[in-house]
C-alpha cells in the first residue's frame, strides 16, 4: 500500500499552540461563548464531537463567530456523510476515534484536515495511506509516551503525532520528548455543565503548562 501524496492530503496547520480543545457535550446556545473563551486563552483549534447535543448547530455557530485562523471542526466522526455536512458548514477539521479509510479519504478530498484515531502501527500506516494530515494516538494514556515513541521510529519522517485520551497538563513534557506535537484536551479542560469562568481558568492553566513544557523540550 502506497502512502497518499502531499497533493492528496491537507497538511496539519501551523498553530502557535498545538492544543485542540474538545467541547464534548457543549450545547448550541453556549458553544460560541465557550469557543471565544478558549480563543481568548490562546487556543486555535476547537473540536465539537458529534455525540454532543445538536452538534452541527454548534459547529455552524462557532465557525461564524471565530476570527480568521482558528481551526474549527467535528470530532467522533464515523461516516462520510457527516464529513460532507461539516464541510458544508464551513468546518475545516475532521477527528475520529478510529481508522476508517473512507472517512479519511473523503476528508482529504474536500481539503479538510484529517486527524483519525490510531493505536497500532498497522492503523497508523493505513491512516497515512488514506490521506491523514496527522495521527491521533487514542487512548494515549493506554499507550503511554514510550509506546508512541516506539512507533514513531517506523513512521515516515515528518509525520505529525497527536495524543488524546487521558492526557493532561502534567503530561506534555514526556509526550513532547516522544515526538508528540499535538494534544487533544477533553475532560481535563471541559465537561458538560462548565461555565465560561471554569473553562477559562482551565484553559489558561493548560496554555501556561504547554508553553512551559515547550520551552524546555
Amino acid at each position: 500500500m502506497s502512502l497518499a501524496t502531499s497533493s492528496e492530503r491537507a497538511s496539519w496547520p501551523t498553530l502557535r499552540r498545538q492544543l485542540v480543545a474538545i467541547l464534548r457535550g457543549v450545547r448550541p446556545d453556549e458553544a460560541v461563548a465557550m469557543a471565544l473563551t478558549l480563543v481568548e486563552a490562546g487556543f486555535e483549534a476547537i473540536e465539537v464531537p458529534l455525540n454532543s447535543p445538536e452538534p452541527f448547530d454548534s459547529i455552524a455557530r462557532v465557525v461564524r463567530a471565530m476570527p480568521p485562523g482558528v481551526l474549527v471542526g467535528a470530532g467522533t466522526v464515523l461516516n462520510e456523510a457527516d464529513v460532507a455536512t461539516v464541510h458544508g458548514l464551513g468546518g475545516r477539521m475532521i477527528i475520529s476515534p478510529n481508522t476508517n479509510p473512507a472517512v479519511i479519504a473523503r476528508t482529504a478530498a474536500l481539503g479538510m484536515v484529517s486527524l483519525p484515531g490510531v493505536f497500532t502501527p498497522s492503523e497508523a500506516f493505513t491512516a497515512l495511506a488514506a490521506g491523514a494530515s496527522a495521527l491521533k494516538f487514542f487512548p494515549a494514556s493506554a499507550l503511554g509516551a514510550e509506546g508512541i515513541g516506539a512507533m514513531r521510529a517506523v513512521l515516515p519522517h515528518g509525520t505529525v503525532l497527536g495524543a488524546v485520551g487521558g492526557v493532561g497538563d502534567a503530561d506534555y513534557t514526556r509526550y513532547l520528548a516522544a515526538g508528540v506535537t499535538v494534544f487533544g484536551l477533553g475532560s481535563s479542560l471541559y465537561r458538560a455543565g462548565f461555565d465560561t469562568a471554569e473553562l477559562g481558568r482551565r484553559a489558561r492553566v493548560a496554555v501556561t503548562a504547554y508553553d512551559e513544557a515547550l520551552a524546555v523540550a
